[in-house]
């Protein structure tokens, strides 16, 4: 089963590093030319005092204390009492791990549940999107993926006048997230399961102790991807700050 390795991306994300969080905004901030320098020259030769890099930089101690001072504060190196500056592994994960699942949400595709299985086909070629979300009164009631089409096209079934809560998967079997799981733990249930998608829920609590899901968005693969994309280019900026 094949898994993301965000120790592998280190190296791209530590050099937009500067991650900051509050009142629901995400800025990305790219380190400069010389902050890259340092953060190699530590992950070569750590433990490195600041004279050491100073000198190999060939710049005076003073030019690279605030370089410094930017690079422990955002995370990317730890400096120790007399050992000098050390390269912290992991920096990927905690990225991750603060990025939420609201912030990058895309739009979900929709259908009734007694909507067709003919008319769900032809609204997933439309939508181009590989999993369709059924809904009973608003509410979440089923998921139906390409492969459940393809399986009930090999048995020659009537499709066009057969409703599609007759093939969807439902509850419990439907795995979700919701807007404040991190972006890690969403991803985490798409590889354990391996599936293609996800969907965003609001869990709506009734006056019965009942429990019923309200489809807000959804996190697939390629959704991922394309955030890995972003964040390695720089370009990232949450959802919420539209």
């Amino acid at each position: 089963m094949e898994k993301f390795n965000l120790n592998a991306i280190n190296n791209k994300i530590d050099y937009i590093k500067i991650l900051q969080i509050s009142d629901g905004q995400v800025i990305v901030i790219e380190f400069t030319s010389r902050q890259k320098q340092i953060i190699e020259l530590v992950k070569e030769n750590q433990p490195i005092t600041s004279s050491k890099l100073a000198e190999r930089l060939n710049v005076s101690r003073a030019a690279i204390r605030p370089d410094l001072s930017v690079l422990t504060m955002s995370g990317v190196l730890e400096a120790k009492t007399k050992l000098g500056y050390f390269y912290k592994s992991g920096v990927a994960i905690d990225m991750f791990k603060n990025i939420k699942v609201k912030d990058i949400k895309s739009k979900p595709v929709i259908v009734s549940e007694d909507a067709t299985i003919y008319d769900t086909i032809i609204r997933l070629f439309l939508e181009d999107t590989g999993t369709i979300y059924v809904e009973n009164n608003g509410l979440l009631s089923g998921v139906v993926s390409r492969k459940d089409f393809i399986k009930i096209a090999f048995g020659n079934t009537e499709v066009k006048n057969m409703p599609i809560g007759m093939i969807m998967s439902r509850m419990p079997k439907i795995i979700y997230t919701t807007d404040d799981e991190s972006i890690l733990e969403a991803a985490e249930k798409i590889i354990l399961q391996e599936i293609d998608s996800i969907p965003v829920v609001e869990v709506i609590k009734g006056n019965d102790g009942r429990q019923d899901l309200k489809v807000t968005g959804k996190i697939s693969k390629t959704t991922l991807t394309k955030l890995l994309y972003e964040l390695g280019k720089g370009m990232w900026v949450s959802n919420e700050n539209g």
